[in-house]
């Protein structure tokens, strides 16, 4: 190999390795005291009553997908996820007739984690309701 090839290899390589090395060092150190981003909440599994199907309730999948309901109709859409702050986009929703059911929650287009509490907004960013993370074993 002649000296300017093995000179040329070593500067396309060394700058890309320089850079992989910074990058996996950065995703492990965040963290907020250091100026990083903390890591997002995590949002999946079961919010609200999911047992009974006259409550409001949705649940989080691990990829991306949201269902529920409000306490009549069915709920579907997809999820993002932002430090504590839940996107719901693409929501859809059964249009049965309910009497004396509160629809709160087909109004819901973003959420705040909250520890076991998920506080739901409507599109004015107004807090419409919660659900609580069922605890274990219940």
């Amino acid at each position: 190999m002649s000296r300017w090839t093995g000179r040329a290899l070593l500067a396309l390589v060394l700058p890309a390795a320089l850079l992989l090395a910074a990058c996996g060092d950065a995703a492990n150190s965040a963290s907020p005291d250091d100026g990083g981003t903390a890591p997002d909440a995590d949002v999946t599994g079961a919010w609200g009553d999911t047992a009974n199907p006259k409550a409001p309730s949705l649940e989080f999948d691990p990829g991306g997908r949201v269902s529920g309901t409000d306490g009549c109709n069915r709920l579907m859409g997809h999820w993002s996820i932002e430090g504590t702050r839940v996107t719901l986009q693409d929501m859809a929703s059964t249009m049965m007739l309910c009497h004396d059911v509160d629809e709160w929650l087909s109004a819901g287009t973003a959420a705040d984690v909250d520890g076991d509490t998920l506080r739901i907004y409507n599109q004015a960013g107004t807090e419409i309701g919660v659900l609580a993370r069922p605890r274990s074993g219940a």
